[in-house]
């Protein structure tokens, strides 16, 4: 981690990013209540060894036209989500979105959204309980991930299978059953086509 990276002025960061958030999309009072308590607490919010959660991001990878999206099939959860991972200091939260999502699929030319740069905010903020790792030494634990949307040109697809059992685009349709919030918010500024 380099000394130029400041814990406090992250945790500032988050509290700003859940704030615009949540007044851009009506999220309803409480939904982050333990990611804000951590960063009243003063949580190295920052840090994957930071219990009772840490900080995460993903990519919802969509296709030009919003109709499809790419995802992978989680290795520990044997479900289908978006690309995504732990933050790594000091990355910028979208540069984070992006390297989890190229490291765990391969595709090239991947580019977030133009509204995230005219925003300034990720289309959603998810936390979510992971379940305990005793192999790794880790508790049951939250991660609070922030969540980018990411373009790139459908096709070829080349997943690290030492980190997800596949990927494959599908239909955007899908995010209904994996990150509703997410699609309901991309569906209101419409950024996808169902």
């Amino acid at each position: 981690m380099s000394d130029a990276f400041n814990p406090a002025a992250f945790r500032a960061q988050i509290a700003h990013l859940l704030d615009a958030h949540d007044r851009a999309f009506g999220v309803v009072r409480g939904r982050h209540t333990v990611l804000r308590q951590q960063i009243e607490s003063g949580d190295d919010i920052h840090s994957r060894s930071t219990f009772p959660g840490h900080v995460t991001t993903s990519a919802f990878i969509l296709d030009e036209a919003g109709r499809r999206i790419l995802l992978i099939h989680h290795r520990s959860l044997a479900r289908w989500l978006q690309p995504g991972g732990h933050y790594e200091a000091p990355e910028r939260l979208e540069a984070s979105a992006l390297r989890e999502a190229f490291e765990e699929t391969g595709v090239e030319g991947l580019a977030i959204d133009p509204w995230h740069r005219a925003s300034g905010i990720p289309i959603d903020i998810n936390s979510h309980l992971i379940p305990a790792r005793p192999r790794k030494s880790e508790p049951e634990h939250w991660h609070h991930d922030i969540r980018y949307i990411v373009r790139a040109e459908e096709g070829a697809v080349r997943p690290d299978l030492s980190e997800v059992h596949g990927a494959e685009w599908r239909d955007v349709a899908e995010l209904e059953g994996i990150a509703p919030e997410a699609l309901r918010n991309m569906r209101k500024l419409g950024l996808v086509r169902l």
